[in-house]
């Protein structure tokens, strides 16, 4: 009991509101597989042992529907064309497309449809934002919340690398990248 009180008992007596929150909710979310499980087995293993049923996943990924069936309907064509629709409510199923790794109409098909993603992503840039990017380069992005963990400056530190190998070597041959970085 002493590990669960709601007042730390070494030291100066204070409230310790990790576990004040988990006392008084009635769901503890982790954001992640690998989070959800270091929760309950290390970092609040009495509190699960108590009260299972309150310990929860919500993976903050993707989802099919949103991100592909919505946003990329020409890819999720592709794939179902390829391996059928129950992919939809089972991405297990996606391991169907490895059979297709080799396979050059399938490369063909899908190099067009990331190169018509990319024609309209450029157009989207030059139309909202009158930038002029190279649909032909490499897309580099990172869209995420912005925070030190989440490597954004790690990435700019990269950017500044390849900046400074061109112009050291502006003859070299570099493949034309065009980096976008994104969040709040």
């Amino acid at each position: 009991m002493r590990r669960m009180s709601l007042i730390e008992e070494d030291g100066e007596k204070r409230i310790n509101m990790a576990h004040l929150c988990i006392a008084g909710s009635h769901a503890i979310n982790g954001v992640a597989a690998l989070h959800s499980e270091i929760i309950k087995r290390d970092v609040f293993k009495d509190f699960y042992e108590l009260w299972p049923e309150k310990f929860q996943n919500k993976t903050n990924g993707i989802t099919p529907r949103r991100w592909l069936l919505l946003s990329n309907p020409s890819l999720s064509d592709l794939i179902a064309d390829k391996i059928g629709e129950d992919w939809i409510t089972n991405l297990d199923l996606l391991q169907k497309l490895k059979e297709f790794d080799r396979n050059p109409g399938f490369l063909e098909a899908l190099r067009r449809v990331k190169q018509e993603n990319k024609l309209r992503a450029a157009q989207w840039l030059s139309e909202a934002y009158n930038v002029e990017v190279d649909p032909s380069s490499l897309f580099d992005i990172q869209v995420k919340r912005i925070h030190e963990y989440k490597r954004q400056l790690l990435n700019c530190l990269h950017i500044i690398t390849l900046y400074n190998r061109i112009k050291r070597d502006p003859s070299k041959r570099y493949v034309p990248r065009t980096v976008m970085i994104g969040g709040k």
